[in-house]
């Protein structure tokens, strides 16, 4: 794995095109939107109703939502897809000119075009020379939907901020400086899928996060998935995943907030005995570090693959942002797991899977064993 200095845009080395790795950053991209699906409908929901609409264990299953569909995926899933897109892009830009440091400007235009996901029926039209909208991922129709997108996510996109490497994490940004909503952490998974050490991938997270979210523990719950990521698809345990992300928190000014919710959640795993109301007990998920917390918990209370199922169901069942915490918990278990843990009638059942699985194995080939892609797949900008 090439190592480069954290406060430097990266430039990746090849990882290699291994069937496991593919397999984890298919787990990782399909496992989130299949937690979100699963949460989505119960997203506003107290456990009391929930449990009043679906039985004493809650939630058991996919449901239909508020409309009668099944599976759908919600803003945490489009916006992730949008992250990797992003990124694929920066990478594509890197090979072609020789020249790191777009991986900020072009996640940020990956969200712009998330953007125009909520304010369009369809995609627009391709305005004159816009470095917006071009690119594959838009043309999909079936993600022109608002599922209860983040306010801050919509109104920090038309700040028009652009991070810059280096950047201080301690202080807050410029964009919603107070907000530290889940928005931030949801997303970012992806910034662990690209062969960049934990390090790097932490801090890329972590200043995209100001992009929309400028209070400190949004990037760094951000930053701190990213990482364990990083630390799964390299074949760490879930327990040392987390606990090397919270040495990486350490080395931070004001961390304390975030560590303090995975340290939190880690406790409370050890004590086994896996429940909705222990769940509750680190908060609702609407906040970054709590949406994190929650996530981590399931994944560490639940931790083998015969428990996916199940540790699923329980990152759902609460009184709180549901959606965002399965997509959360299911970035990491499907990174741990691998996409072939994942239950299959649930995944058959989530919106958009075949181009989830697509972009997975796109992202695994421009990282992995660069390819030259069709005119217009992946435009450098």
């Amino acid at each position: 794995m090439h190592r480069t200095n954290e406060s430097a845009t990266p430039l990746y080395a090849p990882w290699g095109d291994t069937v496991a790795r593919r397999a984890r950053v298919r787990g990782t991209l399909l496992g989130g939107a299949l937690g979100d699906a699963l949460g989505n409908p119960v997203e506003f929901l107290s456990l009391d109703g929930i449990r009043r609409a679906h039985g004493d264990q809650g939630v058991r299953g996919m449901t239909a939502d508020p409309d009668g569909v099944v599976g759908r995926i919600t803003d945490d899933t489009q916006m992730t897809l949008f992250t990797a897109e992003g990124l694929i892009r920066a990478h594509v830009r890197t090979r072609s000119t020789g020249t790191a440091g777009s991986e900020y400007a072009l996640v940020r235009n990956a969200y712009l075009r998330w953007l125009d996901t909520q304010n369009h029926p369809a995609p627009p039209a391709r305005g004159g020379g816009s470095p917006v909208r071009t690119g594959l991922l838009r043309q999909h129709a079936w993600l022109y939907a608002r599922r209860a997108p983040g306010n801050a996510c919509l109104t920090g996109l038309a700040a028009g901020h652009t991070p810059a490497p280096g950047t201080p994490l301690e202080r807050p940004g410029p964009v919603n400086p107070q907000s530290k909503g889940c928005g931030t952490v949801m997303r970012s998974a992806p910034f662990g899928l690209v062969g960049a050490d934990a390090p790097t991938a932490f801090g890329l997270a972590a200043r995209c996060a100001r992009i929309t979210h400028g209070h400190p523990t949004g990037g760094y719950a951000a930053g701190a998935l990213a990482a364990i990521v990083t630390y799964l698809l390299e074949g760490d345990s879930p327990a040392g995943a987390v606990l090397r992300a919270m040495d990486l928190l350490a080395l931070h000014r004001n961390h304390e907030e975030t560590t303090a919710a995975l340290r939190a959640a880690v406790d409370l795993a050890a004590l086994g005995r896996p429940s909705a109301e222990a769940v509750e007990t680190l908060g609702a998920g609407w906040v970054a570090e709590e949406a994190l917390a929650i996530a981590v918990y399931c994944a560490l209370v639940l931790p083998g693959p015969e428990d996916v199922a199940e540790a699923l169901l329980l990152s759902v069942n609460h009184s709180g942002d549901s959606d965002s915490t399965g997509s959360v918990c299911g970035n990491l278990l499907g990174a741990h797991h691998g996409d072939a843990a994942l239950p299959v009638s649930w995944l058959a059942a989530t919106e958009g899977r075949a181009v989830i699985a697509e972009l997975a194995d796109d992202l695994c080939a421009e990282f992995g064993q660069p390819v030259a892609w069709p005119e217009g797949r992946y435009p450098d900008c």
